[in-house]
């Protein structure tokens, strides 16, 4: 288990950057999501629907728990949380852990992120003690406390993201003719 401080400015940090070039892909969308609580109209589709003005609200006593479970197992490179203390204060959590395992009984607590009044995204590199991207089939993450004691949190986006494999199809070159990219794939 790690305890990392997130020191650096969250405002410049891009999560979509190593998507848009191929690295990175966000499999969020292939998992089951659920929550500890929330209140109406506050809940996951607000957490996942890309809109940094739409927020999950919890609604009950902490930790808040997001559960993030996946058919099969998963290689997860980072957590990515979007957190605005400007707009949020008190509802924005301060002390974040992220558990992974095979189903809600095995869960290992693998890292806690101190938040000092972030402002964009925070990323969670999940790594295993041979410093490799986990495998898991459940990500779990729980806000311990928030700023200012506040009770209830938000999170504003979670992204999921996974490492791009290399197949042996991506060694081809890239064509600029039509004449040679279209021999490029295999139907």
């Amino acid at each position: 288990m790690a305890t990392t401080a997130a020191t650096r400015p969250v405002e410049d940090i891009d999560p979509s950057k190593d998507e848009k070039m191929g690295k990175l892909r966000e499999v969020g969308s292939l998992a089951v999501w659920s929550l500890s609580s929330c209140k109406p109209g506050f809940g996951v589709d607000q957490l996942r629907d890309d809109n940094l003005d739409t927020y999950w609200q919890s609604d009950g006593p902490q930790p808040h728990l997001v559960n993030i479970q996946f058919r099969r197992k998963m290689t997860i490179q980072d957590v990515a949380i979007y957190a605005d203390y400007k707009s949020d204060e008190s509802y924005t959590p301060s002390r974040i852990s992220v558990r992974v395992g095979n189903h809600f009984n095995d869960l290992q607590e693998i890292e806690i992120v101190d938040l000092n009044e972030p402002t964009g995204w925070v990323v969670i590199p999940l790594n295993d003690v041979n410093d490799r991207s986990i495998r898991t089939f459940m990500v779990q993450i729980a806000v311990l406390s928030n700023h200012q004691n506040g009770r209830d949190t938000h999170m504003r986006q979670i992204k999921i993201h996974s490492p791009v494999n290399e197949g042996s199809l991506s060694k081809f070159p890239n064509f600029t003719s039509v004449e040679c990219s279209q021999y490029s794939t295999i139907r």
